[in-house]
């Protein structure tokens, strides 16, 4: 495809805003290597340092992955309700690692979302949704405490729920959430909060599942009720 000269004044915008409006478009698709740093500033007619520098605001904005290497480049990603969520995930783990907000901010959201998540995946959930519930929670009832894969499995439950409210927006901040605290809500959990833990979630699956959308959401308050006093005995047990 062809790009139009951009002008000298705010050339890193316009380049920019070119291949952005490609890839929202489709001209560019999800997977496609963009050309190089050269051959797209000749395109445009603009510096290497211009292009590489619209290039790093659209990998930033999660438009574009970029691979270091000779065989790398600049690469399309999927322009989704995951792709969103994990570009959303990324920007609130950065804003968390640095301090700017807590963990019990990030917990006051997840009740914000997940309960009416879990009211409206009740009233929309599909037999595929169903299916993926009893899936994850089968693998939940086989794993134990030690399980590297328990975060992610936990994470990827309450996704499913998000998921099937039907909700592609909801979803997506439900993963952003999950990818940032999953690790913390893991760390040295006891066997038997554990097993607690995956109790309340096949609550929660039986109540969307029998299609209770106030039985999901109560099911669900409950639950996160639980985790937030498991950080609060946590704190107290490191105090």
């Amino acid at each position: 495809m062809g790009f139009e000269p951009a002008p000298v004044r705010r050339a890193r915008e316009q380049v920019e805003l070119q291949l952005r409006e490609a890839i929202l478009s489709g001209a560019l698709r999800s997977g496609e290597r963009l050309p190089s740093e050269l051959e797209l500033a000749r395109s445009f007619g603009v510096s290497r340092a211009t292009v590489r520098e619209a290039l790093g605001r659209l990998a930033s904005a999660g438009l574009i992955s970029r691979v270091p290497g000779a065989s790398g480049g600049s690469f399309v990603r999927s322009v989704d309700h995951a792709s969103l969520g994990k570009a959303l995930g990324e920007s609130i783990d950065n804003t968390f690692r640095f301090g700017s907000i807590s963990f019990e901010e990030l917990n006051r959201v997840r009740r914000l979302l997940e309960v009416p998540a879990a009211r409206e995946a009740a009233l929309r959930r599909s037999e595929e949704d169903i299916e993926r519930l009893r899936h994850n929670i089968e693998r939940q009832k086989n794993a134990s405490v030690e399980d590297p894969r328990l975060a992610e499995l936990d994470s990827g439950f309450h996704t499913a729920i998000a998921e099937a409210s039907g909700n592609r927006v909801l979803a997506a901040f439900v993963y952003a959430l999950h990818s940032v605290i999953r690790e913390v809500l893991y760390l040295n959990i006891s066997p038997e909060e554990g097993r607690e833990v995956v109790r309340q979630h096949i609550a929660v699956a039986r109540e969307i599942i029998r299609g209770d959308p106030e039985g999901a959401a109560r099911a669900m308050e409950e639950h996160l009720d639980y985790i937030d006093r498991l950080q609060v005995w946590r704190r107290r047990d490191e105090g």
